[in-house]
C-alpha cells in the first residue's frame, strides 16, 4: 500500500480532490441555516489559513525551485522544519476545507492529508538520506520533521532563484485560492437551483 501511495500520490490526490468537489457540489450544508455564525467564523478562519498556506508555499518555492533534487536545502523555511512545503500545504488545505462551511468536509480533507503525505515524507527522507548521507542525518537530528521550530530560523543574505521553475511552483501555490473561489461559485449555482443537491452534510 505504501508503495502504491508513493508511486501514484499525485493521481490519487487529484482523484480524491475531484470526489471531494463532487460531494461538496451535491450536498446541502446544514450549518448555513442552523448556525450561520459558525459558518462565518469557519470562512474567516479558512481564508486566513489559505493566505498563510499560499505565502508559505511561495516561501518554500523560493528555496527549492530548481534545487530540490540535487541540493540539500537547510535555510529559510527549511531551517525550522524538514518538510515546510507539506506543512504549509496542510495549513492551506485545512483553510480550503473550512471554507466549505461543513464540519464533515472540514475534517475529511486534513484526514486524507494525514493518510497520504506521511508516506511521501518517509520515502523522500529515505531518498535524501541515500543522496546526502551523514549531512542529512545531522539535519534530521537537529530540525523537526513537520512542526516548525521557529527558534532555529536562519536564512542567507542572498539566494539565487531559477525563475522558470519558481513561476511553476507559484502557480501551484495559488490553487488554494482557486479552490475557495470554485466552492463559492458552486454554492451560488446551488442557490440559483442550477445544481441540485441530494444529501445533507453538517
Amino acid at each position: 500500500m505504501m508503495k502504491i501511495i508513493e508511486r501514484y500520490r499525485t493521481r490519487i490526490s487529484q482523484a480524491l480532490g475531484l470526489v471531494y468537489i463532487l460531494v461538496f457540489a451535491l450536498s446541502e450544508k446544514k450549518l448555513e441555516t442552523t448556525a450561520p455564525t459558525v459558518t462565518g467564523i469557519m470562512i474567516i478562519a479558512g481564508c486566513v489559513l489559505v493566505g498563510i498556506g499560499i505565502v508559505g508555499r511561495l516561501w518554500c518555492a523560493q528555496y527549492i525551485a530548481g534545487y530540490k533534487t540535487d541540493s540539500l536545502i537547510t535555510g529559510g523555511p527549511y531551517s525550522v522544519c524538514r518538510n515546510p512545503l507539506y506543512f504549509f500545504s496542510f495549513i492551506g488545505g485545512t483553510g480550503v476545507a473550512l471554507c466549505t462551511e461543513s464540519i464533515t468536509l472540514a475534517l475529511i480533507l486534513p484526514a486524507l492529508f494525514a493518510v497520504i503525505y506521511p508516506v511521501t515524507i518517509f520515502q523522500e527522507e529515505k531518498n535524501l538520506l541515500a543522496a546526502h548521507g551523514e549531512t542529512y542525518r545531522r539535519y534530521m537530528y537537529s530540525v523537526p520533521r513537520f512542526i516548525p521550530k521557529w527558534s532555529l530560523f536562519h536564512e542567507p543574505p542572498e539566494y539565487m532563484v531559477r525563475t522558470k521553475i519558481f513561476r511553476r511552483e507559484a502557480i501551484d501555490a495559488v490553487y488554494f485560492a482557486s479552490a475557495v473561489g470554485l466552492f463559492e461559485m458552486i454554492e451560488e449555482l446551488i442557490n440559483f437551483g442550477i445544481i441540485r443537491t441530494f444529501f445533507v452534510l453538517y
